[in-house]
């Protein structure tokens, strides 16, 4: 607009500043940590239902040991004005409800005692989200860790709660999408109509085809060459003759000696 007035500098780094001031007024801190996912050398960093995130080590570490620390998972949507008053566990923040009639549900309350700064070198201090199975329909857990509905995508934040009031947060997450799984009709197909598994089959078929036909024919040269071999180096079989010897000359010879 040629006629509006060009924002000042400092407006812009105010309005954070009174944003700040504001929530500590209402005794809500806002930290500017945020949530993210564990290193990519973690296998199963995601999956189809549950994602991995780094713990909240050093976040929180001006607050009593006693301090509730929660995970708060959420649609996209619910995030601009979600309410932190809202007590974890009430319908609005049931895991059973998300995401349809609840936005957004809170789970993996641990003290800040299991949180302690710094951690210990070669520690794995990671959180699984979604890893429970056993409580997805039970109304009496509200807070369970059940595995996700979709695909996402999901923000999350960690809430510090003090005698059940808000007093501390990090920021929301960037947004968290899950893999998914390949439907089969998705498969891609050759223009002939036929599916890549098809055309693998096909091909081992035929080559195992091409393999017994070798053979057979390997085969039948042998034979072949054996019978020729055998008709080759017939021989006819000579008359054996025995010279007979008359030998009645020896006793007269021996005779007439005497």
């Amino acid at each position: 607009h040629p006629h509006s007035r060009p924002r000042h500098p400092r407006a812009r780094t105010m309005v954070p500043l009174l944003l700040l001031l504001l929530a500590t007024a209402h005794g809500l801190v806002q930290l500017s940590d945020k949530p993210k996912l564990a290193g990519s050398n973690l296998g199963g960093l995601k999956t189809t239902s549950t994602f991995v995130l780094e713990q909240p080590r050093c976040v929180f570490k001006d607050y009593p040991i006693t301090t509730e620390i929660w995970l708060v998972v959420a649609i996209p949507e619910a995030v601009p004005d979600f309410n932190n008053s809202v007590e974890p566990g009430t319908p609005e923040r049931a895991f059973q409800e998300f995401p349809t009639r609840a936005h957004a549900y809170m789970t993996l309350n641990t003290t800040l005692l299991n949180y302690p700064c710094p951690k210990s070198p070669g520690e794995i201090t990671v959180l699984r989200v979604g890893s429970e199975t056993n409580c997805t329909k039970d109304m009496s857990r509200p807070t369970c860790n059940g595995p996700l509905p979709g695909p996402g995508p999901y923000q999350v934040k960690f809430l510090a709660l003090n005698d059940s009031e808000p007093v501390a947060e990090t920021s929301w997450s960037d947004p968290i999408t899950l893999r998914t799984a390949q439907q089969y009709s998705s498969i891609p197909t050759t223009g002939n109509g036929h599916s890549a598994s098809m055309i693998a089959l096909t091909s081992i078929l035929s080559i195992l085809f091409a393999i017994l036909l070798a053979g057979l024919v390997a085969m039948l040269v042998f034979w072949g060459s054996d019978a020729c071999g055998s008709s080759g180096t017939f021989t006819k079989t000579e008359a054996v003759s025995v010279r007979r010897y008359n030998t009645h000359h020896v006793y007269e010879q021996t005779a007439a000696r005497l």
